[in-house]
């Protein structure tokens, strides 16, 4: 009976290590179950996430995912280092950071081509079209974000450092800006910019955003990121998420199924309004896809190398992690 029980065991253990490592994701109901830990909160910037998962293109794709909203106070790196999440988004700089401290992290797809994190101004008071124009205004930063890494390098590029500007210290409150304490303020032009610029007009107030990347410095934002593990373990899978999170994203935006995609947002993010929501969506969609010819997803090694360099020019990491070599991976 004992060898009976043995042979048993060891038959049992051969086919489970026999069948494809993939299977040992498979629930219940026969799809494959993945977290995916999101960089922020449900709404229109993890427009094409919610996609793939609510209109069950994960789904037809063999997948079963949990999505996972993010915040402040969530790392989807450390997630996957903890085995909590097996994909995730992060932004470049979370991304080369933690390659700096040995994570083993990897690059699927960059989400957002244009960086989403900008400067709102009242144009009627101030002109922003160089770097130069900058000096003597007040400018709000987050100290230790990552708007604060990118002022210094538009500073320093225009052969400034901060003492050329006056400098104020941005909390989660909008009032200062609001009542011209200061003269550009950073928001995330998908989300808050659409916010503010209707609470301003309302007052007969204009406003406008200062976009780093129109004089040069470009600073890559979300990207959807797993470990080498995985990669390397399971390729079918990592392959099948991403190419089904970017079909999200692909017909997300398409223009026939906006009013879905609207329905869905609202049910997502039930305190902001359809109109705000639109307008979020439209500027969510010139991020991500600002032409045409470029495909949801696309790396701009260019942005990214240079995203490593400010990092290295301000000693946040402190030696090369070549970024496009090392990190990004790329999958057919």
């Amino acid at each position: 009976m004992e060898k009976r029980l043995i042979f048993l065991l060891f038959f049992f253990f051969m086919v489970v290590t026999h069948f494809s490592a993939e299977a040992v994701f498979a629930g219940e109901g026969g799809g494959i179950q993945l977290t995916y830990r999101l960089k922020w909160l449900f709404n229109a910037s993890v427009l094409g996430d919610l996609y793939a998962s609510e209109m069950g293109i994960f789904q037809k794709a063999g997948l079963d995912v949990t999505l996972k909203e993010g915040g402040p106070e969530r790392d989807a790196i450390r997630e996957l280092e903890l085995g909590y999440a097996d994909f995730g988004v992060a932004s470049a700089d979370q991304v080369i950071r933690a390659r700096a401290k040995g994570s083993p992290v990897v690059v699927l797809a960059q989400l957002f081509q244009v960086n989403p994190l900008q400067w709102i101004y009242r144009p009627e008071s101030i002109t922003i079209e160089r770097v130069e124009d900058l000096k003597g205004k007040i400018v709000g930063i987050t100290f230790g974000g990552n708007d604060e890494t990118i002022m210094r390098t538009l500073l320093a590029s225009g052969g400034m450092t901060e003492r050329d500007v006056k400098i104020y210290s941005v909390r989660y409150d909008l009032t200062p800006f609001y009542r011209r304490k200061a003269d550009l303020w950073p928001v995330y032009v998908n989300s808050q910019g659409p916010i503010i610029r209707q609470k301003l007009n309302r007052e007969g107030e204009k406003t406008a955003f200062f976009n780093p990347s129109t004089i040069g410095v470009r600073f890559v934002a979300n990207s959807v990121v797993t470990s080498e593990r995985m990669v390397r373990e399971h390729p079918d899978t990592a392959k099948r998420f991403v190419r089904a999170l970017l079909e999200g994203w692909e017909e997300g935006f398409l223009p026939e199924n906006e009013p879905l995609a609207l329905e869905m947002l609202a049910r997502f993010d039930k305190d902001t309004s359809p109109t705000i929501l639109e307008k979020q969506l439209a500027m969510t969609r010139s991020l991500v896809k600002p032409d045409d010819t470029i495909a949801i997803g696309t790396f701009d090694a260019a942005a990214w190398k240079q995203t490593e360099q400010i990092m290295l020019q301000q000693k946040q990491i402190p030696a090369p992690v070549n970024v496009v070599e090392q990190l990004i991976t790329f999958l057919p």
